[in-house]
């Protein structure tokens, strides 16, 4: 349920009816936008009366929402919510930035990768030193050593850096080590302890889209996040599961003005892992961008064929600089207004 406030209405009558609704046992989530401010009701709203709402002095209206997001939801906060990444990088609000990902942190490569997509106007470092995947005897990741190489990268060439966090015992250790924005991957969209914990803290979050996880399914993962109290969640639409077999997954496009259109939140589109390929990749980068994605996450390697994972994927400095120019030129032509 949400309460549309009186244009009149004082600070002071707006902290009593916070406090009124508190102490009947709901939560509350206050949206103070530009033309109105909104006060969602959170629980078993079914106790309530909107007929004992409406006479109050402050309320101009109550409306009832069906959806079970309701931080994530637009109807709550019905403004773009922009995050502050550091570094001062906003995604959302009408920001775009891109995420240069390297995949796996492997050594001291990783300092050249980030400047070389930095010089391609890349503002974000996605790096893992902790990989997860299929096969147990792959590749796995630096670990802890890794994580603090990425952190100093991040510093030396002054990019926020974004980490994918598997259990909930590293979230303290990523914290410690300034990690900008934790990731949490689509294997553990459905890990509930672990969302919960990123959510204590106040570090932005990217859950990504599960490979059958449906639209709604996402924003639940994200109020999992934010009934915690971080509200400095962004979304990632990263491809799903099909019958098709000529990709890796499909990149679902549609997703990206759905989610715009349910919820307030950033919108990023991670293309290498539906595309499976560096050759489909490229391609599918302005296609977001026409769709309204807030950010895109590209694969970037300075020599994919030595690469210790996703080398398949990666983009060459050359095909990343590419992509970005014609990513510009997209978001020029769409966010241009167009004279009749």
């Amino acid at each position: 349920m949400i309460t549309i406030v009186k244009e009149s209405a004082t600070p002071a009558q707006l902290e009593h009816f916070v406090s009124w609704t508190q102490d009947r046992g709901f939560r509350t989530n206050v949206s103070q936008g530009e033309n109105e401010t909104i006060v969602g009701i959170i629980g078993d709203t079914s106790r309530i009366d909107p007929l004992l709402l409406e006479p109050m002095g402050i309320v101009e209206e109550v409306r009832c929402v069906s959806d079970p997001f309701k931080k994530a939801n637009r109807t709550f906060h019905p403004e773009d919510t922009a995050i502050d990444c550091g570094h001062g990088v906003r995604i959302g609000g009408g920001n775009f930035h891109v995420i240069a990902d390297p995949r796996c942190v492997e050594g001291e490569s990783i300092h050249r990768i980030a400047e070389v997509a930095k010089a391609a106007r890349a503002t974000l470092l996605r790096g893992s030193p902790y990989r997860s995947s299929t096969n147990p005897y792959s590749y796995q990741g630096m670990g802890a050593a890794g994580l603090g190489l990425l952190a100093r990268v991040g510093h030396d060439v002054g990019m926020p850096i974004m980490d994918e966090v598997m259990d909930t015992r590293d979230v303290g250790l990523f914290v410690d080590k300034g990690i900008d924005v934790m990731q949490i991957g689509t294997r553990n969209a459905q890990d509930f302890a672990l969302l919960r914990e990123v959510g204590r803290t106040r570090v932005p979050v990217l859950p990504k889209r599960g490979r059958s996880e449906t639209i709604d399914e996402l924003l639940m993962v994200t109020e999992h996040v934010m009934s915690e109290g971080n509200s400095r969640v962004m979304l990632c639409e990263r491809g799903i599961r099909t019958f098709e077999a000529r990709t890796r997954y499909t990149f679902d496009v549609n997703a990206i003005p759905t989610l715009h259109r349910l919820s307030h939140l950033p919108v990023i589109a991670d293309l290498n892992h539906a595309a499976g390929s560096r050759r489909y990749a490229a391609p599918v980068a302005p296609a977001a961008c026409a769709a309204g994605a807030d950010g895109l996450m590209v694969e970037v390697h300075d020599n994919p064929n030595e690469a210790r994972s996703g080398g398949a994927t990666a983009l060459t400095p050359e095909g990343f600089a590419t992509t970005m120019r014609r990513v510009s030129l997209v978001r020029d032509a769409v966010t241009t207004r167009l004279e009749a």
